[in-house]
């Protein structure tokens, strides 16, 4: 997903592949707590930006159509809970992959978490005369394989084992994603932000700001080449 070269040989095996999709879960996110300083893809654009967001939008772009063969299309982008501790942050419009400041891999992860928010709502308004309807969940905090981070140092460690007393279960998570995928009680409803327990929670005033999502839109595009 980092890649947009990759994204694109994607598409053109699921076309072969494939004659619809019916569900497609935006679930693939670099959020790499060791990192300490911005690393680039080989196209040339920060890794956590290309991957958690711009990945996904070239995506939907270039199979939409399969998509919109479905009887019940499904698009979920995945939020995270861990923004309500950043109520007053938002996409650096000049300046996204950390170019010339400081690099923070959380807010870097935040920052396209949030992009991905207000994305929602430009596609189910670009869709609304389809019958696709696209929902954001925003995700908690889910245990972690700490396997995966064996460099880390003891405290970071502790703290993570901690943490994971007050973390859902990633089958708990996926059980959250298969509602989202198959309910029928979602029919016709698109646009929308829920939690892990199916509820609806309101977007911000800053994430349903059509300037600012407008703004996004054409940072977004000029990253799509």
């Amino acid at each position: 997903m980092s890649l947009q070269e990759s994204v694109r040989n994607l598409s053109v095996e699921l076309h072969r592949e494939y004659e619809r999709i019916d569900v497609i879960i935006h679930n693939a996110a670099i959020f790499n707590i060791r990192q300490k300083d911005p690393i680039l893809t080989k196209e040339g654009i920060e890794s956590v930006w290309a991957t958690n967001h711009i990945g996904p939008v070239l995506l939907n772009q270039l199979i939409i159509d399969l998509i919109k063969k479905s009887d019940d299309g499904r698009i979920i982008t995945i939020s995270s809970k861990g923004l309500l501790a950043k109520p007053s942050l938002k996409i650096n419009l000049i300046n996204p992959e950390f170019r010339n400041r400081k690099y923070s891999i959380v807010n870097a992860y935040y920052q396209s978490k949030l992009a991905q928010m207000m994305y929602t709502i430009w596609l189910s308004e670009e869709l609304r005369d389809s019958k696709i309807i696209v929902n954001s969940i925003r995700v908690p905090a889910v245990k972690v394989d700490l396997s995966k981070f064996p460099d880390l140092s003891g405290f970071m460690k502790a703290m993570y084992k901690l943490k994971s007393r007050f973390s859902l279960s990633p089958v708990k998570m996926a059980e959250t994603y298969k509602y989202f995928a198959t309910s029928k009680d979602l029919l016709g409803i698109t646009g929308k932000y829920f939690d892990e327990n199916n509820q609806e929670v309101k977007f911000s005033n800053y994430q349903r700001d059509r300037n600012e999502i407008e703004k996004l839109k054409e940072l977004t595009m000029k990253c799509i080449k």
